[in-house]
């Protein structure tokens, strides 16, 4: 995979992700009305009304007999082929775990994703700091919004750093036993969270699909979005995507040399030698403002 990072498409396919992703999160009561109405009248008109208010494009018909018009088919259509196309092309950047496999995409991918949400987040957060104190008129969205992406944030940061490597281990124990007994230890706590994603989705799923999903189940503010309906669902779907890649982990390093790890590991070489080109060998710069200062200082008091 190339390593050369930073191309407009590595921002543009996962931005064109986000967008037909919201569309279709948003537009999914459509989706419910057109695939699997329900049975029961209250809980149908519930829906159709949910439906009918939240519509961003009330004037254009129903396709194939049913709610969902033809941008909301598009969204959703669009949504593999984005992944598609993101997936073939996204690049790997030098600070990332480098003993990646084809396979690995996938979360890859769903990183950049991540990073879209986290930058789509924070702009609506400057921006409803901006409307709040600059013209006085807060948003009534703003907030819920933030909630909303920043829930689907943590979900996904976790597919990313389990591909990466970068969940919290302790490895006092892990490094001082042979390879063979490291890969004893893999695999059983990779069993232990197949087993524990496994009972999290038995025990949960009639509730968060049926309760949540199906019924539309919205957050009940002025903004109103549907965060039970979909951010609980996201639980068990990342969830599962994640236990799936604590396999693929386990397959994948499984042919490894062992790796002593130590407190070196958590600090970024690059990093320190862009603090040592900006503070100087000496400790300070000839550029920094505080060592001119007191040079300057030095120079009055000898005059």
């Amino acid at each position: 995979m190339d390593h050369k990072t930073g191309s407009l498409m590595e921002w543009v396919i996962p931005f064109l992700f986000v967008l037909c992703g919201a569309w279709a999160i948003w537009h999914a009561p459509a989706y419910i009305l057109t695939l699997a109405p329900h049975e029961n009248a209250s809980k149908l008109s519930q829906v159709t009304a949910l439906h009918q208010a939240k519509e961003l494009t009330p004037n254009l018909p129903g396709l194939f007999g049913g709610v969902a018009d033809i941008v909301d088919w598009a969204a959703l259509l669009l949504l593999p082929v984005l992944a598609a196309i993101g997936m073939r092309g996204v690049r790997v950047a030098a600070m990332e775990f480098q003993q990646w496999r084809q396979i690995d995409r996938f979360a890859l991918f769903f990183g950049r994703v991540t990073m879209i949400l986290i930058i789509s987040m924070t702009c609506v957060m400057l921006y409803e700091v901006f409307l709040r104190y600059v013209f006085e008129a807060p948003t009534l969205w703003a907030n819920e919004l933030t909630l909303w992406i920043g829930g689907f944030v943590f979900l996904c940061s976790g597919l990313y750093g389990m591909q990466q490597r970068s969940h919290i281990r302790i490895f006092i124990l892990y490094d001082a036993v042979p390879r063979w007994l490291q890969r004893v230890f893999d695999t059983t706590w990779t069993v232990i969270f197949v087993i524990f994603a496994i009972g999290l989705v038995f025990g949960s799923y009639k509730q968060v699909f049926i309760t949540k999903f199906y019924n539309w189940e919205m957050f009940g503010t002025a903004f109103d979005p549907p965060i039970p309906a979909t951010v609980q669902p996201a639980v068990l779907i990342i969830i599962c995507l994640v236990a799936v890649q604590s396999v693929i982990n386990l397959i994948s390093d499984w042919n490894l040399e062992p790796v002593t790890h130590s407190a070196a590991d958590d600090i970024d070489q690059e990093e320190l030698e862009a603090i040592r080109r900006a503070v100087g060998s000496d400790g300070v710069s000839d550029l920094d403002v505080t060592r001119g200062k007191i040079q300057g200082t030095q120079v009055k008091d000898k005059n």
